[in-house]
């Protein structure tokens, strides 16, 4: 059997703005599965939640910012080309019709996870790549129900399956619980207040420079 080629992480998300609980996340889980390199991938228009406040191109322009000096992170583009709402088994196709050798590993918070039987053709994402769960310890694993029952299915605690198989296994992974939020960052620029420290300095230059979230003075 020919051999796969080294396991890909996907992070999706609005990142409004991406901050460096986003950053983190990401380059810890790269770094503790070997992936080879981890794709932030902005959604264009989210099924499960209100529109975001900045728009696509900025979003996107943002994360491209957050990422520039970090050769392990890149930025896909290809929910915002699509310029439609965002359904995640749209972006694992795409990537596996142009990896057909290369396991994917979906990056989610457990949040997600809690939710991930609502999503559109979540059995079929499964199918195509693994799950990787952000583990924080406030949330609970269920003990009965729909994701009680795929956990007990595919979970595994055996790193080396996700180089070894294309999908189908969900991996917990424990990661540095940085309490950053985009919804308080933004709250921080409407008052005036500075959000530095909490998102990459190039990210906050951007808002300043071309008025996002309408910051003015910080």
């Amino acid at each position: 059997m020919q051999s796969l080629n080294p396991p890909i992480g996907l992070l999706g998300g609005t990142f409004d703005p991406i901050h460096f609980g986003h950053l983190r996340t990401a380059l810890e889980i790269r770094n503790a599965l070997n992936l080879a390199e981890v794709y932030l991938v902005p959604c264009y228009q989210p099924v499960h939640r209100k529109l975001p406040i900045a728009t696509p191109e900025q979003r996107l322009a943002m994360v491209s910012c957050a990422v520039a000096d970090e050769p392990l992170l890149k930025v896909e583009d290809c929910e915002i080309r699509r310029q439609r709402p965002s359904y995640t088994i749209e972006t694992i196709e795409e990537f596996r019709k142009n990896k057909p050798r290369t396991p994917l590993c979906l990056i989610m918070g457990i949040d997600a996870l809690l939710s991930f039987s609502s999503w559109h053709r979540w059995q079929d994402i499964l199918k195509q790549c693994h799950l990787v769960i952000a583990h924080r310890p406030q949330y609970q694993i269920p003990h009965e129900g729909v994701i009680a029952d795929l956990l007990k299915k595919c979970l595994t605690t055996d790193v080396n399956v996700i180089h070894e198989t294309l999908g189908g296994h969900i991996i917990l992974h424990p990661v540095t619980p940085l309490e950053i939020s985009a919804t308080d960052i933004r709250k921080q620029i409407a008052t005036g207040h500075t959000p530095r420290y909490l998102l990459p300095e190039p990210v906050l230059e951007y808002i300043r420079n071309h008025g996002v979230y309408h910051i003015t003075g910080i």
